[in-house]
């Protein structure tokens, strides 16, 4: 992949290589980063690229700007909802089969699916200072990215349900106590921290990499599609039940 390349139809997702490191940058900063049909769509080519690559070891996520990111565009809900749903069906694809270290540094505000898609990454990084939210009870509908199975695996049911039912903000500091992320830095040092552990992982065997990441992440990719249906259906319901906005239909 050249350096400074973008992945997709729009200028939404950019990547670059530090040796075997792939950084795959979030790249709508006038949006904070919010997905769209054609990012799900860019994200999911950069990802399956870099896993077929064997020059790519390790693939680092973050996001430009002041923000990981704000979840789905919501201004582009309800123009193409089957090519957006579509589109993230993809991603989660492409997440759930992607065989190398995906590495996630999180800074500002990580909502909706900027927050569920660190669930499909093996070692999340924030800053202190971010602001994470699972906002689905607040907006009237049901998590997504299968975040209502593998959020209770990570962090236990009871700060799952304390998150998903709740949909409050979370601090870095707090993501990181209570496992959903696996370190917090300052701010300042996110960035370069999460860089140097990405280059580290570089240097050990890539065989072994991906042995280790297969046997902690055997089982949960039955575990995800199996969300993923319950979580359409649900969402589906609710849709019908409460309109789209989560108001009383």
């Amino acid at each position: 992949m050249r350096e400074g390349a973008r992945e997709g139809d729009q200028p939404e997702i950019r990547v670059s290589d530090e040796g075997r490191v792939r950084v795959v940058t979030l790249d709508r900063p006038d949006r904070i980063n919010a997905f769209t049909a054609s990012s799900y769509r860019s994200l999911a080519r950069a990802l399956d690229d870099a896993d077929t690559n064997a020059d790519v070891s390790v693939v680092l996520m973050e996001g430009a700007g002041r923000g990981f990111s704000s979840g789905v565009d919501l201004a582009s809900v309800g123009q193409d909802d089957v090519g957006l749903s579509e589109c993230f069906d993809d991603l989660l694809d492409s997440l759930i089969h992607f065989s190398k270290p995906l590495l996630a540094a999180v800074h500002g505000v990580a909502v909706g699916f900027g927050a569920t898609v660190l669930l499909h990454c093996d070692i999340v990084m924030v800053a202190d200072t971010a602001r994470l939210r699972l906002p689905f009870t607040a907006l009237g509908t049901a998590p997504e990215a299968a975040s209502s199975a593998l959020l209770p695996l990570l962090v236990g049911s009871q700060r799952a349900a304390d998150l998903l039912l709740t949909s409050r903000w979370i601090t870095g500091t707090e993501a990181a106590r209570i496992g959903l992320a696996a370190r917090s830095y300052p701010q300042e040092s996110l960035h370069s921290e999460a860089h140097a552990l990405a280059r580290e992982l570089t240097g050990l065997p890539d065989a072994a990499l991906v042995t280790v990441k297969r046997l902690v992440r055997e089982g949960t990719a039955d575990v995800t599609r199996q969300a993923l249906d319950r979580e359409r259906a649900a969402a589906s319901s609710l849709h019908d039940e409460l309109g789209p906005m989560g108001n009383k239909a």
